[in-house]
């Protein structure tokens, strides 16, 4: 703490008479002190009943993320039975990688890529998947790399590479409190919130995906194979939907 802010404890030597001057400030002083006492005590049962809430909704978002695989996996059992296709849901979150730096790019596709955030080599962003964002991704589709990323890969993204954007500024998300000052208004309290809303595409996602900076991925260990090429060309390649094999990507990146 800051000397400026400590509140000093003046004692008087017993018998000395004390000036009026000292008095007031020790009055002042054990006024402040029992001020900043209830004011703390007040803060950690605020910072406990959040954990608490916390927890609680930690354990109602396991609960639906189990109930909505075994949901699918029963979908897919009945359709097998039945000798029918089982036609997988719509993915509702994108993760877009840059994969291309700024050499040799043209003004609209610069563009682009800025008003999606990636500014920078191997930065990656959330996405919702809609039309908007679809066809801005077309116009940048050789220099990215994207796909529907699962839990597991949200999950680690958010809690080893995440930073927050406050007041302008990187900061690592150390704890709770910081994304509670952030976002305490939108009901997001905590990292198991976001990664909810992030990867449900809820309907605070947009807050969410604009507190979070721009993740800053690593090189891929082993390298890209071919950057001029797309994944889906016969002759393999890098740029491209990659859809649920991002996951393998970004483990090598993160």
């Amino acid at each position: 703490m800051a000397e400026r802010y400590l509140i000093t404890r003046d004692s008087a030597v017993e018998g000395a008479a004390v000036p009026e001057l000292i008095k007031l400030k020790q009055e002042r002083n054990k006024k402040l002190g029992e001020e900043k006492a209830e004011a703390s005590k007040a803060k950690d049962a605020k910072i406990a009943e959040e954990r608490s809430k916390l927890e609680q909704r930690t354990a109602e978002y396991e609960k639906e993320y189990s109930s909505t695989q075994a949901e699918l996996v029963k979908l897919r059992r009945e359709a097998k039975v039945a000798g029918n296709f089982f036609v997988e849901p719509e993915a509702k979150l994108l993760f877009v990688v840059r994969i291309v730096g700024i050499i040799k790019i043209s003004p609209k596709p610069r563009k682009v890529l800025q008003l999606l955030r990636l500014k920078q080599l191997h930065n990656g962003v959330f996405l919702k998947v809609n039309k908007p964002i679809l066809n801005m991704l077309k116009l940048v589709q050789p220099y990215v790399t994207y796909g529907y990323p699962s839990l597991k890969t949200v999950r680690e993204l958010v809690y080893k590479r995440g930073y927050g954007k406050v007041n302008k500024q990187r900061i690592p998300l150390s704890s709770n409190e910081i994304i509670s000052e952030a976002l305490g208004k939108e009901g997001i309290h905590g990292m198991e919130d976001m990664v909810h809303e992030l990867y449900t595409a809820g309907p605070k996602f947009k807050q969410v995906s604009n507190f979070l900076w721009p993740f800053k991925l690593s090189s891929p260990k082993g390298g890209f194979i071919c950057k001029r090429h797309g994944f889906c060309e016969q002759r393999g390649g890098d740029w491209g939907n990659r859809e649920e094999l991002i996951n393998d990507l970004i483990s090598k990146m993160n």
